[in-house]
């Protein structure tokens, strides 16, 4: 090969290897070009949006909590403005060495360290969370002087939660806590039902209402988060604002309650633990709900205190229970009036009808004792009612049947929840031999015995309602049937528009009762205050009322009054209302291991009454000790072993 041939070779491989070197390059142009194309046009929108939202800050603008207040205008629950010292960790130069520089010129205590540290564990590095509180002008002062060395470090204006009563009604208006996840759930999970509960509405809000009122209307109090666009520098600080769309206010709460009644029932308690419903019988109103002990809801504002929750949480006397709404009892002869009431309804007895009290009743080889040694002799159910006989509800309770009762008892509204406009209502236990099979697991116990249809004649054996069940089914008597849903809210005012919306006072079902059974039912009640169980706790009163004491025992025994272990002796009930005529009030008031109904129970009730109907007040605790003859005759013994209840 000549040098010609071989240069031609040179240049055929060059030519070549430029052609591949200039496909390679226009390709990789072309992919350059191609990304270049798709982050210019495909995406410009996407990172157009994420440039401009470095640029702007959409900063939420948390609105007023609507107030609470009882029916005649006593504030319950409102806000207050306060500053707050408030730390981002994410901004600072060391957390712990942040707090540690500003304690020297703020007062930070350790509860407030471990409050901070709790809040911290539950939010994100760029929420800012308040190291204290309520600042004073001084120590805003203070503060301010030396801004510049606490990067990340800001003083703000919060509204903070304030319960001007404290303790009073705790159980029925509730308290606000900081969002934890559970409240998010909750959130996520009503915005499909109220368009105000929707997520993005708790943009920037920290507290929600926890129980009472303020959980049930959280979405009528909290209100409609606003906001703010705000144009920011490279280094996150606010230039300027763009828009703005403010808040709408929380809606303002008024109750059914009257503070004064309620704060006169809860000392009426004085120490003893127990809980009362008091009932306007023509709407449901409910006048006053207490369960006592009680807290106060100002603890949980902030975030409670480790001590303040540890003292509430291993108190045995358990003040953050409701006892109102959330615990059952047995009712024992609280009962007998509505078992009076379902015999009449179901052509079972009339009021004529007549027993001889023996002073027990046998049944299957057993003997089940009356409350009176040796009987109260000819008994009609009038007398039945007065004196409070338990042989004749034993018998009455074996010809009715477990079933007649459960259905009867269903319609008055034991046995379910009544609808009260706040949250953790029990259903209580209406016993039936459906019920026993669903509540057993074993199959022996599912059995229905019909002896155990007898304890449950005088309110005892698995009956268990709630002292809100307990007046409610006294009212739906009273009303000849007409049911009332008890309520706590009377209206929701909207303080923009000036707006009213009033509960729903309408009857909501008809129970078929006949006039003369209530107004006799109505009739033996008034006997029990003016001649029976109840006459001495009513002696004197310029009022005509009706009641029913029952007395309940805890545990299968008699005679508990004097066991060293107060909480294993009997518990002490009494329903009532007045006037007898046009009923204005009902009540239902359960005292913890107080005894018999007319020794702890009925008291309350009378005190309750006389402010109610006369505005006498009182502020000291109602008596105890006060018993009827036939009360004190609690010597009877038993046969055949079984656990026979002690009525009064």
């Amino acid at each position: 090969m000549n040098d010609f041939q071989h240069s031609q070779q040179e240049i055929s491989r060059f030519r070549r290897r430029a052609l591949l070197a200039g496909f390679g390059a226009l390709a990789l142009f072309s992919l350059l070009f191609a990304r270049f194309f798709y982050l210019q046009v495909v995406l410009h929108e996407y990172y157009s949006t994420r440039a401009e939202s470095n640029r702007i800050s959409l900063v939420p603008i948390v609105p007023n909590r609507g107030n609470i207040t009882d029916r005649n205008g006593v504030v319950l629950a409102r806000n207050y403005s306060a500053f707050t010292l408030e730390i981002t960790p994410s901004k600072t130069n060391g957390l712990e060495a942040t707090i540690n520089a500003l304690a020297e010129i703020i007062d930070i205590q350790p509860k407030d360290r471990r409050r901070f540290k709790k809040q911290l564990e539950e939010s994100k590095s760029f929420e800012s969370i308040p190291i204290r509180v309520r600042l004073t002008d001084e120590e805003v002062a203070r503060f301010a002087a030396r801004r510049y060395q606490f990067p990340g470090v800001e003083i703000n204006a919060r509204l903070f939660r304030q319960y001007p009563e404290g303790a009073l009604a705790a159980h029925a208006i509730g308290y606000i806590s900081r969002i934890n996840k559970d409240d998010e759930a909750w959130i996520a999970q009503k915005s499909d039902e109220d368009k105000l509960a929707h997520t993005t509405n708790y943009k920037g809000t920290e507290h929600i209402g926890k129980i009472g009122v303020e959980r049930f209307y959280e979405f009528e109090l909290h209100g409609g988060a606003g906001y703010e666009q705000l144009e920011v520098d490279k280094v996150g600080r606010a230039v300027r604002v763009l828009t703005q769309t403010l808040s709408t206010p929380g809606k303002n709460l008024t109750l059914t309650l009257d503070s004064n009644l309620q704060r006169m029932a809860e000392a009426a308690f004085g120490e003893r633990r127990g809980s009362m419903v008091a009932l306007d019988p023509n709407d449901g109103s409910v006048l006053a709900l207490v369960s006592n002990p009680a807290f106060d809801p100002n603890l949980f504002v902030d975030g409670i205190r480790f001590d303040d929750w540890e003292d509430l949480n291993h108190n045995p006397d358990k003040p953050m229970l409701n006892r109102a709404i959330n615990s059952a009892y047995a009712p024992g002869s609280t009962f007998k009036p509505l078992m009076a009431l379902a015999a009449l309804t179901q052509g079972k007895r009339d009021t004529h009808y007549t027993i001889a009290d023996p002073g027990y009743f046998n049944f299957g080889g057993r003997r089940f004792m009356d409350d009176k040694v040796g009987g109260h002799g000819s008994v009609d159910m009038l007398k039945s009612i007065i004196v409070s006989c338990n042989t004749y509800y034993y018998n009455l309770a074996n010809d009715l049947g477990i079933d007649a009762i459960a259905r009867f008892m269903a319609q008055l509204g034991l046995g379910s929840r009544t609808g009260i406009d706040i949250p953790g209502e029990s259903v209580g236990v209406l016993p039936s031999p459906e019920w026993k099979a669903r509540y057993f697991t074993k199959r022996e116990q599912q059995k229905w015995f019909p002896g155990e249809t007898i304890s449950v004649g005088i309110g005892q054996g698995y009956n268990n309602y709630t002292p809100l069940q307990m007046a409610h089914a006294l009212a739906n008597i009273l009303n000849y049937g007409r049911v009332f849903p008890p309520h706590l809210v009377s209206h929701i005012t909207d303080p923009g528009t000036g707006e009213i919306k009033r509960v729903a006072t309408e009857p909501v079902r008809q129970i078929p009762l006949k006039t003369e059974h209530v107004d006799f039912i109505k009739q033996a009640m008034a006997g029990v205050n003016k001649q029976g169980t109840g006459a001495r706790a009513f002696a004197g009163a310029p009022y005509e009322s009706g009641g029913k004491t029952g007395t309940a025992q805890v545990i299968g025994q008699r005679n508990t009054a004097h066991l060293k272990n107060v909480r294993l002796r009997d518990n002490s009930w009494f329903i009532a209302f007045a006037p007898v005529d046009k009923p204005q009030i009902v009540v239902a008031v359960l005292v913890e291991n107080g005894g018999f109904g007319a020794a702890s129970a009925a008291p309350i009730a009378r005190q309750v009454f006389d402010y109610y109907l006369l505005g006498k007040a009182s502020t000291s605790p109602a008596p105890e000790g006060i018993a009827s003859a036939d009360e004190g005759n609690t010597e009877d013994e038993e046969e055949g072993g079984h656990d026979h209840a002690l009525t009064d």
